[in-house]
């Protein structure tokens, strides 16, 4: 794929612990596709799918509101496990909104999707770009790794213009940390912090209403420039592991590894990655299924306070 520098363009780039085959199949099996494609809360029906140059996906995207969607893609070049072109957005009574472009590749059994999608000028590129965030499209690559993971996970990426050491520094400098972490509407104090390999985090956390919560942290991996890895649980004021206090079925302890990618020489995405952690019941692991939608929410909010700190 070009070098991403055309202003009317939309650049995402993603790496899925798959197989190529097995990520061009999700793609394009419409019993698969049905399980991840478009942001959280969405569904989607198929009504009819002709993988070939000049043929059509038609299908309605239902909204958590209930809100209907009717698509109809057109299909440019199909290259079976390589490449497809599209276009997006359009239906039989409105014309498309871009042109998308997908590569995959194999690099090191994994599968690299490239994505660009084409607007007619840089402004409606931009104009885009802000509607996808508002929705949440960006969740729908992230559906996709969830779909491929054979264990429960959430997936959340998010792009930021910052240099990579400083986006280092906002996950394991302790006074950078606090500024940022938690949902909208929270703050947190630490009490103690330690972050690096065998350290820990023991934080309380202040809500809407005044109410406090106390959380525990402790580093499994710290690797400049480019990874942290950290367990979490709830925890009371004397550091004893307690559960959720609003949702006692959640699992007691979360696995969460951060990953910084460099996508230009001030672009760095990052991508969080949260599992139950350890055993956990049917009911825990249910709990976490049904909760992504949340969990997008409050780690949305997490990354707006984040993107606000980088910009001071």
């Amino acid at each position: 794929m070009a070098e991403n520098n055309k202003p009317n363009e939309i650049y995402i780039t993603r790496v899925y612990d798959a197989p190529v085959k097995t990520v061009w199949e999700a793609w394009t099996d419409p019993k698969q596709v049905a399980q991840w494609w478009g942001p959280r809360g969405f569904t989607l029906t198929t009504h009819s799918k002709d993988l070939r140059v000049g043929g059509h996906w038609t299908y309605t995207m239902h909204g958590p509101d209930g809100v209907d969607y009717p698509n109809k893609t057109r299909y440019f070049e199909v290259e079976k496990y390589s490449r497809l072109v599209y276009d997006h957005g359009g239906n039989d009574d409105r014309p498309p909104m871009f042109r998308v472009t997908v590569l995959f590749s194999e690099v090191a059994g994994k599968t690299k999707m490239e994505m660009s999608m084409a607007l007619p000028t840089a402004e409606a590129a931009n104009e885009a770009r802000k509607f996808i965030k508002k929705v949440g499209g960006e969740a729908t690559w992230d559906r996709l790794a969830e779909f491929l993971s054979p264990t429960d996970k959430f997936v959340i990426n998010r792009s930021f213009e910052a240099p990579i050491r400083a986006m280092f520094e906002m996950w394991t400098n302790p006074e950078h940390v606090s500024q940022w972490v938690g949902p909208a509407g929270t703050s947190t104090k630490f009490i103690s912090a330690d972050i690096k390999p065998g350290g820990s985090l023991f934080s309380c956390i202040t809500n809407a209403d005044n109410s406090k919560m106390y959380a525990m942290a402790k580093y499994l991996e710290v690797t400049p420039f480019h990874r942290v890895v950290y367990t979490q649980s709830f925890c009371d004021e004397n550091q004893k592991t307690t559960r959720h206090p609003l949702a006692p079925t959640w699992p007691e302890t979360m696995l969460t590894t951060v990953t910084l990618t460099e996508e230009g020489p001030s672009s760095i995405r990052v991508t969080i990655t949260w599992e139950v952690h350890g055993e956990a019941t049917p009911t825990e692991r249910e709990t976490f299924n049904k909760a992504k939608g949340n969990m997008t929410q409050g780690w949305t909010g997490s990354l707006d306070k984040l993107e606000e700190v980088l910009a001071k």
